[in-house]
């Protein structure tokens, strides 16, 4: 090829670079605003302010995760509010997520000698103590005779100036072993959070544990990526998701190429045009697998030695960049598990959904693995199907879904759509078990989501749900119960005890599904900083107002709640069920696929194969006469009524789900004669010892709705806690039946 055609004054070559140079320098000209108003700031102590912190009436609140907004106070520091208190910024540590702080009362001026410090309450899930934390009890107001008595308290008076010498001021840890003979003593006491460490005993220097303050882990969304691609972190509150705010515009993750890629880009092609055409075809046939190619098991052998891709259609990806116009970010549909997911057509006329996976490195190509592994043995009407996969030799990794058009369950419930076309109840109603059944699909095989939420629930035009987003997804081993791991989900839907532990269950699901199950009933978000600062997250509000049996303040009355004695008893059930997944203790919550048969017994749609949960639903609740068939005589005759109410308490205990708690067939016989009444007394009592195992595990009864009886009799939950001091309580007593 003749090089003069590339260097002539207006060979196309030239001429493409010229007009592509000044188009991208009149985009870097147009500086996104968002990304220009998002720079970090700093109160006059020089901290820098940045994601997902932001200074109020300095940084737009578009700047910071909800919740996080701080001030500056007269002297120049960060400040920001917890319980009502204002507490000092004094370092922020962006890598490891944490702060250090301290109430801002122990810095003011005041005429007492200790500050008048508030209970702190950490219970919304933004922040949670360092494991250093310590409660530092400030004991008001003791009698000084009484303590005189003993004088190693000495060692914890706070010495105030001017104080009256027959009251003292005491400053104790709460394991000190003194502490519970000297609170009977004392007035007033408040509790202080400060960080102890190892060889330091507070002694007198309580005030000083006070000024250095306590470290506070933070949860928000992750900055890293955003950042590494020259983005500066946000949060769109209008669809409460993070955005990367870019030169160009908003990324939903990241940022992509500028005016220095495309410069560089073009100094290639004007260097390097005439070596990428002679060796284009042998790159493109090496590197990338065409939809043809797929058909051909031979060539299927280029994507793993093992064969694990073998029933996979494997997509060029020249193809896969012709479908989704070069991956253009107006055909972005959203952010997926590790990547960015695109909106494409194929030239067979099919609508896909391409995933792209943010970098070609060992981690991700680890995911993608990961991901096609599961997603080539998962076959169900509610998942979300995998057309294909580019090869893992291609320049990217791209994973190609079916594309569901119809929106997310979120964008019905709390988008636009909420408004012009909210869901009904029977609607709701079917996404419930749709889910619950792709769930309960998945955990039967041996797979945790990780990250449900209605954001991951699509909707096809028939309103049938597809769970998407296996990037968060882990295999588990059969031989163990849980996996060990880093937290990963979304704010408002993440198993609480997973924060503190790290472990991973299948209920860890079943927590995140009770969210979706009252954002069914709710219509409302899982995360709402309007909201009351004990309620802002939604599992939360509902706890509180399910104990209350406070129904109507909590269920959407648009779905006729107040009107429609059927609605009323099916999402009032649905709160019930949602309680028992919500709770603190993983081990009360019932599984997946218990939950699934809940809600098919709540939607009155129940076959044969099932009746026995419908059965177990009535004689908990004591609904004999919604059991028996009256044709019996149940209503008329006083004798038929006894013997078939027993019968159906017999056969509560044969269905049992622990096999050791169910009568013996030997027992059962007995039993059935007992009821006939042909059996003699000593019998009925020998029957009565073989069996008094079996009559005391029988839970108590369930009212349908909240009477005098009280709600879920056989769950008894302590209320939420209300401080950092409270702790959630749980017995093996209160462990509901999972059949029911």
């Amino acid at each position: 090829m003749n090089l003069n055609f590339f260097l002539t004054p207006f060979s196309p070559i030239i001429n493409l670079f010229i007009v592509t140079f000044f188009l991208l320098a009149k985009k870097a000209s147009c500086t996104d605003p968002y990304f220009l108003a998002c720079n970090p700031k700093s109160c006059s102590d020089g901290q820098s302010i940045s994601f997902p912190f932001h200074i109020q009436d300095v940084q737009p609140d578009f700047c910071g995760y909800p919740g996080f907004n701080i001030s500056c106070n007269d002297k120049g520091k960060p400040v920001f509010n917890l319980s009502n208190s204002e507490y000092i910024i004094h370092e922020i540590y962006y890598q490891n997520q944490s702060l250090r702080v301290s109430n801002a009362a122990v810095f003011g001026k005041s005429p007492f000698c200790t500050p008048q410090i508030q209970n702190i309450s950490l219970d919304d899930g933004r922040f949670r103590r360092s494991s250093n934390s310590k409660d530092l009890f400030l004991l008001y107001n003791c009698n000084s005779t009484l303590l005189s008595n003993n004088s190693e308290l000495l060692n914890y008076k706070v010495d105030c100036p001017g104080e009256n010498e027959t009251v003292w001021t005491l400053a104790m840890l709460e394991d000190d072993p003194l502490l519970g003979s000297t609170l009977d003593k004392c007035g007033t006491r408040v509790l202080a959070p400060v960080d102890v460490y190892r060889g330091e005993n507070v002694g007198t220097e309580g005030m000083l544990l006070l000024e250095r303050g306590f470290v506070l882990n933070w949860t928000a969304s992750d900055c890293s990526i955003c950042e590494e691609s020259g983005g500066k972190c946000g949060f769109d509150t209008a669809t409460y998701h993070f955005q990367c705010f870019c030169p160009d515009r908003p990324h939903a993750k990241r940022c992509y190429s500028g005016l220095g890629i495309g410069c560089l880009f073009m100094g290639i092609i004007l260097l390097s045009y005439i070596y990428l055409r002679r060796f284009k075809k042998r790159r493109d046939s090496s590197n990338l697998l065409s939809m043809n190619s797929s058909s051909d098991p031979s060539s299927k052998a280029d994507l793993e030695g093992d064969g694990v891709y073998l029933s996979i259609p494997i997509f060029s990806y020249t193809e896969l960049g012709q479908a989704t116009n070069n991956f253009d970010s107006e055909k972005e549909l959203g952010d997926g598990g590790f990547g960015t997911v695109y909106y494409g057509k194929l030239k067979d006329g099919r609508e896909v959904a391409v995933k792209r996976l943010y970098e070609h490195n060992y981690k991700r190509v680890k995911q993608f693995m990961n991901e096609i592994e599961i997603l080539t043995r998962l076959h169900h009407k509610n998942l979300v199907c995998l057309y294909g996969c580019s090869s893992r030799r291609s320049r990217e990794l791209l994973l190609v879904y079916e594309y569901i058009p119809n929106g997310t369950v979120a964008d019905h419930l709390h988008g636009d759509q909420a408004k012009s076309s909210p869901l009904t109840w029977p609607i709701r109603m079917s996404i419930a078990i749709e889910t619950a059944s792709a769930l309960a699909y998945l955990h039967a095989s041996d797979i945790i989501h990780r990250d449900v939420k209605t954001n991951n629930i699509l909707l096809d035009n028939n309103f049938s749900v597809k769970v998407a987003d296996f990037g968060l997804s882990r295999l588990f081993p059969k031989d163990v119960t849980h996996v060990s791991t880093v937290p990963q989900g979304t704010p408002g839907y993440v198993d609480p005890e997973y924060h503190q532990s790290y472990q991973l269950t299948d209920k860890s699901d079943v927590y995140s599904f009770g969210v979706v199950l009252i954002e069914l009933i709710s219509s409302m978000p899982a995360v709402d900083i309007t909201r009351h600062r004990h309620e802002i997250n939604l599992s939360n509000l509902a706890i509180s107002k399910i104990q209350k049996c406070a129904f109507d303040e909590l269920i959407d009355s648009r779905l006729g709640y107040n009107s429609d004695e059927e609605v009323k008893r099916m999402t009032t059930s649905v709160a019930e069920l949602a309680f028992q997944c919500l709770q603190q203790d993983k081990e009360i919550r019932p599984s997946m696929e218990n939950v699934l048969q809940q809600l098919k017994i709540i939607q009155g749609g129940e076959s044969l194969e099932n009746l026995s949960n419908l059965a177990i639903s009535k004689i908990q609740k004591c609904a004999f006469v919604e059991l028996i068939d009256s044709r019996l005589g149940y209503n008329s005759d006083g004798e038929v009524k006894r013997m078939t109410t027993s019968v159906a308490e017999l056969a509560f205990q044969c269905l049992q789900r622990d096999k050791e708690t169910r009568p013996s067939i030997e027992n059962v016989l007995q039993q059935l004669k007992i009821i006939q009444g042909g059996e003699s007394l000593e019998n009925l009592e020998e029957v009565h010892d073989d069996n008094k195992r079996s009559k005391n595990t029988m839970p108590p009864p369930s009212p349908p709705y909240c009477d005098e009886a009280g709600l879920l009799k056989n769950i008894r939950l302590p209320p939420s806690p209300v401080s950092v001091t409270a702790k959630w309580t749980s017995s093996s007593s209160t462990t509901p039946n999972e059949s029911v």
